[in-house]
């Protein structure tokens, strides 16, 4: 093992140590178990080495945001305990190339995107964990479905025959301020809990997927089950 390789290991390890430290004080200062939450180490525009770095620290769950970028990666990793998460915007066209490869998908934003994946995911015999991405501010630069949208995608996955509607998840507008974020992650848990109280299955609003490097212990704190955590564990990106 080369020193680079060595320092990597090492930089990477303790990251991923810090990250889960601020994990577990934002969940006890919100009286929840740590375990409760899952930490999803964004690898984006990172490669093989850094990744195997994650693992060899105990890292499980990895998230990618585009299919293309994504399959050498799987492929490459295949034999290694992991879960893949999509977290970037699906095109309907990769639907069919997403369902196989990911065991959780985050940016559910149709009722036509919801019923593609499940049916690959049905002619794969897979079943992956999705999650209904919520636009919460109605920024043109971003994706997701408005909140009467997010209601019809929840009603049509009462009829799914493969994937799983698993929570809903949010990417709220960039603050400087992290606590400019709390209103809308506490809109996304609020939204939940309507939801919930108008009956809509237990089972498919256990996760709130919310919070990011710089933001996720007020997420946690608006009651995020899932943060996607990319600059913390592996540094700056070079490209995008």
């Amino acid at each position: 093992m080369t020193d680079d390789s060595t320092d990597l290991q090492s930089d990477i390890a303790a990251n991923l140590a810090a990250v889960r430290a601020r994990i577990a004080q934002a969940a006890a200062a919100s009286r929840r178990p740590a375990g409760d939450i899952r930490l999803v180490a964004v690898s984006k525009t990172f490669g093989l080495d850094e990744i195997r770095a994650a693992i060899a620290a105990g890292q499980r769950d990895f998230g990618e945001n585009r299919v293309q970028e994504a399959l050498p990666k799987i492929d490459a990793l295949a034999n290694e305990p992991i879960h893949w998460h999509l977290i970037g915007h699906l095109q309907s066209n990769k639907a069919k190339k997403a369902a196989r490869p990911f065991d959780a998908i985050h940016s559910i934003d149709s009722v036509e995107l919801l019923r593609l994946i499940d049916d690959s995911a049905r002619e794969n015999r897979r079943s992956p964990e999705l999650l209904v991405q919520v636009d919460m501010a109605g920024e043109a630069t971003k994706f997701g479905a408005p909140i009467p949208v997010s209601r019809e995608i929840l009603k049509a996955a009462t009829t799914l025959t493969a994937a799983r509607v698993v929570g809903l998840m949010l990417l709220p507008p960039f603050f400087d301020d992290p606590e400019a974020t709390r209103p809308y992650f506490r809109r996304l848990r609020e939204l939940r809990d309507t939801l919930l109280a108008e009956g809509t299955p237990p089972a498919l609003l256990r996760e709130l997927s919310m919070g990011m490097s710089h933001d996720f212990e007020i997420a946690i704190a608006e009651g995020a089950t899932m943060v996607r955590v990319g600059t913390a564990i592996f540094g700056s990106r070079t490209r995008h």
